[in-house]
This record gives structure tokens, sequence and C-alpha cells, in this order.
């Protein structure tokens, strides 16, 4: 693995008008920040966000005190965000995820809200440090449902924690965790974590040396997948002297361009004032919401959910039951027609006259005997018999008497 080398990557995707993602690559700090909120400032908000962050790029003494000025440039970033959409109406409702750390003697300090996510990948194994902060995930936590059912859960994408203007005093997790020489560490927005595999990240962060590489790599597989959504990637790689300086600093995504929003026509007044829209994981550009976290939101989430999983049983039943109803009705219906054909055979050694088709449904037959005569197969020369047994089809009945009466006359002579 090459040594002091990191690496920042950010692409718009395939699908979406405008790039919401800033990411950050710098002496001590780096930073991923998913922004939400649509042509409501997504991209604002998490170049906002980033840039206030950006400040504290630089060399701390401890752990806990590079810890302390994360947690408060998240917080002046949280603020500054309101004021601004105090400012500009406009912007009403957006916010953004951020995903940082700092790098101290040996330490990496984290600092996390939201879904983005931070993976360590040591001595062959790869990890997720962080917790999203979504709805699916505080079920997972505790135990309602599994992460299979996570993965496809029509909530998955509502966000219980974002910096925006909905909280004043946003939870923000923090960490300080050793680090060590050999050490990669990958920061990401949704974008890839929620189309790429956890074993195709793998695969991408163990067998290219080079971090560039990598994370180009991996913003490639999210492509690959179809990337409906905005892809960031910032890759950290930890050298025998604990550093992993990107030098010259390199800022990627909306925080690389200035901030334009004031009197920007192109963006319609909204105002959503519990709503934060957010990338839904599907296969086109979509929007879901965000909430606070809070016992009653989450209660009600929970009893919707419960009642939308009853109501799926429901009508799965309900479908079932019409399927075997119309299933029964073609078979009905396909057995009456059956019962209007005749045909001649035999029946014990006598020409008989069938009701039904010859064919059979495994061990079902579908004839019966309509009348047995008393022409004995013997009496009939040797071809006819032959016939006989092998069957004759019939228009109807009346013809089935018809060929009967003529087998009648030369059993006769």
């Amino acid at each position: 693995m090459a040594p002091g080398k990191s690496a920042a990557v950010s692409h718009v995707g395939k699908i979406r008008a405008n790039n919401q993602d800033s990411g950050y690559a710098g002496e001590y700090l780096f930073v991923v920040a998913d922004g939400m909120g649509g042509h409501a400032g997504g991209d604002v908000a998490s170049a906002i966000a980033v840039k206030r962050i950006i400040e504290t790029d630089r060399q701390f003494v401890s752990g806990s005190d590079a810890e302390f000025a994360l947690h408060t440039a998240l917080t002046a970033a949280n603020a500054q965000l309101a004021e601004t959409v105090f400012d500009h109406s406009e912007l009403t409702g957006m916010g953004t995820t951020v995903s940082g750390l700092i790098l101290v003697n040996g330490q990496v300090v984290i600092a996390h809200i939201g879904d983005s996510r931070i993976y360590l990948l040591r001595e062959g194994e790869l990890t997720q440090v962080t917790a999203d902060h979504t709805f699916v995930q505080r079920l997972v936590d505790s135990g309602r449902i599994t992460e299979e059912e996570a993965a496809v859960h029509p909530r998955r994408s509502v966000l219980m924690r974002v910096l925006g203007d909905v909280d004043a005093t946003p939870e923000i997790d923090t960490s300080i965790m050793a680090t060590q020489p050999g050490d990669r560490w990958l920061l990401c927005s949704d974008g890839l974590s929620s189309y790429v595999s956890h074993d195709k990240i793998f695969a991408a962060m163990s067998t290219i040396d080079d971090a560039d590489a990598a994370a180009e790599r991996l913003v490639k597989e999210a492509l690959d997948q179809g990337a409906p959504d905005n892809v960031t990637v910032v890759l950290v790689d930890i050298d025998e002297s604990g550093t992993s300086a990107h030098v010259p600093p390199l800022t990627v995504g909306s925080a690389a361009s200035p901030l334009v929003f004031d009197g920007d026509t192109a963006r319609k007044p909204l105002r959503l004032p519990a709503l934060l829209l957010h990338p839904l994981k599907v296969t086109k550009p979509d929007d879901s919401h965000f909430e606070p976290e809070s016992d009653g939101y989450l209660d009600e989430l929970i009893l919707e959910d419960r009642r939308r999983a009853k109501r799926r049983k429901v009508i799965w039943l309900v479908g079932l039951i019409l399927i075997i109803l119309a299933t029964l009705a073609g078979a009905f219906a396909a057995y009456q027609w059956t019962q209007t054909r005749f045909y001649v055979g035999q029946s014990e050694g006598n020409v008989a006259i069938f009701q039904g088709v010859q064919q059979g449904i495994g061990p079902i037959s579908l004839s019966t005997v309509y009348r047995t005569t008393s022409i004995d197969l013997d009496d009939l020369p040797s071809y006819m018999r032959d016939t006989v047994e092998a069957t004759i089809n019939t228009s109807d009945l009346s013809d089935a008497e018809r060929i009967v009466d003529q087998l009648s006359d030369v059993s006769s002579q």
C-alpha cells in the first residue's frame, strides 16, 4: 500500500442533474457530506458544512482536543445552515449528512451524523465503523427486523439525524480509535454504500494499492450499478508515520465550487417545515424525508409499518385465493368441455362409446364409458379390431352411434 497517500473523488451519477455531495482530503482532516433538499439546496448544505469543518484541518495535541474541535465544527455548521435558511427562504428544508475524521498521533478522531459511512480495512478485514442514523437501522438495532429486511424496507431512506435547519442541537456521534500503519480508511456517501456490495467494496480496497486508483474503482462500481445518486469517496492510507496528508488539500463535489444561491432564478421557493429531501435508493431519483429522532415519531412509523405488513399479507392472501379460484374455474370449464366429446373404443372385450377425451391428467382419466355394446371385438376383422382398440374419434354422440351401427353390421356378417 502506498505510504502517505489519500484520495477524494466525487461524481454526480448518471441520473441526477447536480452534485449534492462534498468531499475533502487534507493534511489531517478528511470529510464526506451528502446534502439533501434537492433544488431546495442540498448542494448548498453540504458545501456550507464542509467549508466550515475544513477550518479544523490542523495538528492537535491530543485526540480529545481534536474530538472537541470536530464536534464544535459540526455544531457550528448546523447553526450556519439555519442562519442561511433564515436569510434565504428558498433553501428551507436543506440539510446534510457528515462523516469526518482527524488523524492525531496514531489515533483517528471520528464525528458522524446521517447515513454516510466510514469503513476501516485492517489486516484483510473490512469493518463499518459508523452506524447509520436511519429509521430502519433503529429497527435493526432493536431487533424488530433483520439486515436483509432493512435492505428492502420501504422506509430505508428515512433519516433520523442530519445537520440542517430543523434541530438546533443535533446529536452527533464522536469517537476516538487507534490506527496503525497499513490501515486504509474509507469515507463515502450512500451513493456508494447503497448500491455497491460490501464484498465489492472490500475487493477494490484490498487489491488496489494506489489510493487514487482504488477510489476511482469504487466510483466506477457505483456507476456500473446505474449510479442514480451522487457518489463521493475519500480514501485515507496510514503510513509508517501515522499520517496520510494530501498536499495540496483536495476539495471535491459541490464544496469545490463557489457558493451560489442568492437570486438564483433556477430555484423555486419551497417550504418543507419538517421534510428534508433525500435520494431514495431506487433506480431513478426520488425523494424521501427526514424526521427528528423522537419516540413518538418512531412509534408511529413502527405502527404504520405493521399496518402496511398486515395489508400486504391480506392482499397476498386475497390474491392467492383469487388465483386458486380462477384456476379451479378454468379447470372445471375445461372438464365440462371434455364431457361434450365422444369416441369409440373397447371395454372388457366389447365395443363401447366413451364420453370425454382419451387424454388424462396423471392418474386421472378424463373419460368414462357412456354405453357398452354387445359387439364382441373378436367378431370384427383384425384391422377393425385394431382401429377400435386404438379408439375412433367422433364429432358428437350421433356420430359415435353411427360408427357403432356400422361395426354391428360388420360383426353380424
